[in-house]
């Protein structure tokens, strides 16, 4: 096998759409295997109330055009249907559920890919893994004497719950999640509390071009020294919306400091101040899931994978996407591509050398093939047997 690209949401079919472009076949030159039962990516996951129409910034992978979404459908189905639509059409071949639990050196230049169904061997390995299933829980002295109930956003069920109904709610955190959270809680709650680390800062109207850029080119450079990636989201700031502006004036959208210990029956702060709650909620976000890539010692000291562009600068072999400035869907489809000019660099370069040397072919069993079908169009894609990618996963609706 030349390249695994592990996971299956937009980073990774983004990039198994590029590669196949590049003439590698999927199910023979590369394998593409999630974790999930199902498509979707982490989308799936998202709580009912998050519609379509609420998704902020939903961009379509490359090749097929997310077209005709019912924007009061929850997200997690019309995203879900849009993935699942998108495997088919391109044939990517995920492989599901399977889950890699390492990655280390397989000899030979190799990677060594081991899985819950099994092992394979690559050239080139595409993280893709994303966030979701590692949530940020903060650590506050006292957090395990709290009486109530604690969630995170991973288990957010939506505001309809006897977690929330008629309960004296604490949400913390101050991105985009927690003020959706707060909005919709507010509705139900008996009172809710926001409270933040630093002070929000939110931002009107459209965000600039040249804004977006200075953004990800600041989680970039974080990213070229080896730190922890911010999210871009951190660095842009909150879009002010006309929901939030009214929360405001209700005085909800009111962000108190962030307290200092968690006691039985609420919170309290150093001077002196104390809150009761019933529901903590910690909308804290999440760091991005590289467990799996821990055998190759990729860390820097500073805590984070030193990287150039998607290339791992400690393994070259490896590439992930979504990953710091990448952690977006536009971001995610621009890394995919990005990623799959490398690999094959990486993999001629290999295929070179082992031609001067009197080797082997990197590609593995017969090398990448051409396919006339991944050079057609976007129109010939959408319009495949008469009908939009959207109606070939469900007719009266278009995905996430």
């Amino acid at each position: 096998m030349a390249v695994v690209v592990i996971g299956a949401g937009q980073a990774g079919l983004a990039a198994a759409f590029h590669l196949r472009r590049l003439g590698y076949a999927p199910g023979r030159d590369v394998v593409v295997l999630d974790a999930a039962e199902r498509p979707g990516g982490a989308w799936q996951f998202r709580w009912p109330t998050l519609t379509y129409g609420k998704v902020h910034g939903m961009h379509a992978l490359p090749g097929m055009e997310l077209t005709g979404a019912d924007p009061g459908r929850p997200s997690s189905e019309v995203v879900g249907e849009y993935f699942a639509a998108y495997e088919e059409t391109f044939g990517l071949a995920v492989r599901r559920p399977v889950r890699v639990r390492a990655v280390r050196e397989d000899g030979g230049g190799r990677l060594r890919v081991e899985t819950s169904e099994g092992v394979w061997s690559a050239r080139a390995v595409v993280s893709a893994t994303g966030t979701w299933e590692r949530p940020f829980w903060p650590r506050v002295p006292g957090q395990e004497s709290f009486r109530g109930r604690q969630l995170h956003t991973a288990g957010y069920p939506g505001p309809r719950s006897p977690a929330f109904e008629g309960k004296r709610v604490v949400v913390v955190g101050g991105g985009t999640s927690a003020v959706q959270h707060l909005l919709e809680v507010s509705e139900v709650a008996a009172g809710t509390l926001w409270v933040t680390r630093r002070e929000p800062v939110f931002r009107e109207g459209p965000f600039a071009e040249d804004q977006g850029r200075a953004a990800v080119a600041l989680v970039e450079d974080r990213v070229r020294r080896g730190l922890p990636p911010r999210s871009v989201v951190s660095v842009t700031g909150l879009p002010l919306t006309d929901e939030m502006r009214r929360a405001r004036e209700k005085g909800v959208l009111v962000r108190q400091p962030m307290f200092d210990r968690v006691e039985p029956d609420g919170v309290a702060w150093a001077d002196g101040r104390r809150a009761a709650a019933d529901t903590l909620l910690w909308a804290t976000g999440f760091r991005p899931a590289l467990g799996h890539l821990a055998p190759l010692g990729l860390r820097e000291p500073g805590g984070g994978i030193r990287m150039d562009g998607t290339r791992v600068v400690a393994d070259p072999r490896v590439h992930l996407v979504g990953y710091g400035p990448s952690a977006s869907t536009v971001g995610a489809n621009r890394a995919g591509r990005s990623a799959a000019l490398d690999v094959r660099r990486l993999l001629e370069g290999a295929a070179a050398e082992g031609a001067s040397t009197g080797g082997t072919s990197t590609h593995g069993a017969g090398g990448p093939v051409g396919d006339s079908t991944t050079e057609l169009g976007a129109a010939a894609y959408e319009h495949r047997a008469g009908r939009s990618p959207v109606s070939m996963a469900a007719a009266d609706s278009a995905p996430r």
